[in-house]
C-alpha cells in the first residue's frame, strides 16, 4: 500500500514517523509539499520522496492522506477529481466534512474523514473517524492501519459525531493543558519551585489518567475512593462543586462542538 500525504506539517511527520517504526519502507511513502524547504526536511527526516507537483506526488500510490489547511482544501480536492483511479481518501483537515470533499472531487465516495489529535506526535492519539458508504471493510482496514501509526482509533456511524470527537479529543489535550496550568500555578502559590510543582502536576496527570485506563471501575468511583470524608480531597472538591467547574466543564465543550459544526457550515459553502 502506497500513500501519498498532500500537506508536510506536523501531523504528517507523526504519521510518517509512526508508520516507518511499523515497518513501512520510505519507498511507499511520498509527500506533495509546496513548500521547499519543509520538501528538503521531510527528505532528509525520513528519507521518502517529496515533490512539489500533485501528479507526480501520485504516481503509484493507493491512499491519498490530506494534511493540508481546511481553506486550501477545495482547491486542492477540486484539483484531484481528474487525477483520481482508485485510490482511497482519507482527510485529516479540521472541519471539513466527507461529504464535501466528495462533492469538490465530482461525486468520488471512496473518502473517510479522521479526527486525530495532537498526541499523535508521541503517538498517542485517539483518532475518530467516519467513512462514506464508497469505502470498503479493505478500505477501512488500511484506514486503521495508517491512524494506528500514532495510537488508537474508532469509528462513528455518523458523521455528525466526528463534531463531538472535534470537541472532545480534538480539542481535549487544551483543557488537559488549561487544567495542568492551574495546578502548577497553585503548587507555586504554595511555596513549590516552578520545576517540582510541574513535575508533580505533570506525573499526577499522567499517572491518574493511567490508572483510570487501567481500571474496569467509573472514574467516579475512582475519584470518591481518593476522596476520604473530612479529608483534603474532599475540601478541594467541594470547593470545585460550589464553583461549579463541572458545569463549566460540560458547557465549554458543548461550545466546541457547536463551533466544529459551524467550520463544517463554513468550509462547506464553497
Amino acid at each position: 500500500m502506497n500513500i501519498t500525504f498532500i500537506g508536510g506539517g506536523n501531523m504528517s511527520f507523526a504519521l510518517i514517523g509512526g508508520l516507518l517504526q511499523q515497518g513501512y519502507s520510505p519507498g511507499q511513502i511520498c509527500v506533495v509539499e509546496i513548500n521547499a524547504e519543509r520538501r528538503e526536511k521531510i527528505k532528509h527526516e525520513f528519507d521518502v520522496e517529496a515533490v512539489a507537483e500533485l501528479a507526480k506526488g501520485l504516481s503509484g500510490s493507493d491512499v491519498i492522506l490530506l494534511a493540508i489547511k481546511p481553506q486550501q482544501l477545495s482547491a486542492v480536492a477540486r484539483e484531484l477529481a481528474a487525477l483520481l483511479r482508485s485510490h482511497l481518501i482519507i482527510s485529516i483537515a479540521a472541519g471539513i466534512r466527507a461529504t464535501d470533499i466528495s462533492r469538490w472531487m465530482s461525486g468520488y465516495a471512496r473518502v473517510v474523514r479522521a479526527m486525530p489529535n495532537t498526541p499523535a506526535l508521541i503517538r498517542a492519539a485517539v483518532t475518530g473517524l467516519y467513512a462514506l458508504d464508497g469505502v470498503s471493510a479493505e478500505d477501512k482496514r488500511n484506514t486503521e492501519t495508517i491512524l494506528g501509526a500514532v495510537g488508537s482509533v474508532l469509528w462513528c456511524n455518523h458523521e455528525e459525531l466526528l463534531d463531538a470527537v472535534t470537541a472532545l479529543s480534538g480539542s481535549g489535550p487544551a483543557y488537559v493543558f488549561y487544567f495542568i496550568e492551574a495546578m502548577q500555578k497553585a503548587g507555586q502559590e504554595l511555596g513549590l519551585d516552578a520545576s517540582q510543582a510541574r513535575q508533580l502536576s505533570l506525573e499526577t496527570f499522567a499517572g491518574a489518567a493511567r490508572l483510570a485506563i487501567q481500571s474496569d471501575e467509573h472514574v467516579a468511583t475512582l475519584r470518591a475512593r481518593v476522596t476520604s470524608q473530612g479529608g483534603t480531597t474532599e475540601r478541594a472538591i467541594q470547593s470545585l462543586e460550589n464553583d461549579n467547574v463541572k458545569h463549566a466543564i460540560v458547557r465549554a465543550i458543548h461550545m466546541a462542538n457547536q463551533r466544529s459544526r459551524e467550520l463544517g457550515d463554513e468550509f462547506g459553502r464553497t
